[in-house]
């Protein structure tokens, strides 16, 4: 009888704890600053639900039916990603960690240098998903649809056309004026109302900050951004001469951190085919949605 070999690999529970720091690692994520919605494998709907201010009328000894309501739903699918890469024992021996390891058949990749490989993946993958959160789009291989492609297709999107030349230090307080102007007036002064803008407008917005006499007590941790009392929030994954103004509660990241779906692996070959090599396997699925576009701004 042929003997049975199972590879030497970390896996397991403790793995999705690498997903779920990788996924969750980039700013927009790990900060909170949408609505996450784990554990999501295939499909979420986004209600949307209104019964309009219509609806109120002076009350009567009777039941008198103030019309329909108005019920929608949008379907968030997230889409499934893998990262793999191989790396051979022997390129490493030489190094700090090969001090911990012996090449051949019965070489071992020291736990500690199994963890930096993880976490390095792991930030790539972070920073990956932090893009496509935003400016992703589901042609480009390895990303999804972030909420600037759906925001660009959707009519119902309040839209502000973006200043000739694009952003500076100098016309950006007024750009992000035009943004809050935009903003509906049920929206204004909601408690997760933001608006979100990547780096390159948050270190114009700094900037005029700065050119004004106040100090940049965003970065020296006193206080959260704002534009005049609406929270703005930092969104690497933007592109240059973007805003988006929305409530968080209207932006949602699915993701599934529970199942097959979300592993890590760090597979040691060498008793599976006597090499020595090594093999990462990383696989998460990611997507973004919103359930109301006319209660958000684009200004783009």
């Amino acid at each position: 009888m042929a003997d049975s070999i199972t590879p030497k690999l970390y896996a397991g529970e403790e793995a999705a704890g690498f997903i779920s720091a990788s996924l969750l690692s980039g700013e927009t994520l790990g900060k909170g600053n949408i609505t996450i919605l784990p554990n999501v494998s295939y499909k979420v709907n986004l209600k949307n639900f209104d019964l309009s201010a219509s609806s109120v009328k002076d009350a009567t000894c009777d039941f008198t039916d103030a019309g329909d309501v108005t019920y929608s739903e949008k379907a968030l699918a997230p889409e499934s990603f893998a990262l793999n890469k191989q790396l051979c024992k022997q390129d490493w021996l030489s190094t700090y960690a090969g001090a911990k390891m012996r090449a051949g058949v019965d070489g071992t990749l020291p736990a500690n240098f199994q963890e930096y490989i993880i976490g390095h993946a792991g930030a790539l993958v972070g920073q990956q998903v932090e893009t496509s959160i935003w400016s992703g789009a589901t042609s480009t291989n390895g990303q999804f649809d972030g909420f600037q492609t759906q925001l660009a297709a959707d009519s119902a999107v309040v839209d502000v056309a973006k200043v000739s030349g694009g952003l500076t230090a100098a016309n950006i307080v007024a750009q992000l004026g035009r943004v809050r102007d935009a903003i509906t007036d049920a929206n204004y002064g909601q408690e997760d109302l933001a608006i979100y803008v990547g780096t390159a407008a948050m270190k114009f917005y700094i900037s005029a900050q700065a050119a004004l006499g106040y100090q940049d007590q965003f970065h020296a941790g006193v206080t959260e951004a704002n534009f005049e009392g609406t929270k703005l929030v930092l969104a690497p994954g933007m592109a240059a001469d973007k805003m988006i103004a929305a409530r968080k509660s209207n932006l949602f990241f699915a993701t599934d951190l529970a199942s097959d779906m979300a592993e890590v692996k760090v597979i040691d070959m060498t008793e599976n085919d006597g090499s020595d090599n090594v093999r990462l396997v990383m696989k998460w699925n990611a997507g973004v949605g919103y359930a109301n576009g006319s209660d958000i701004v684009y200004y783009a």
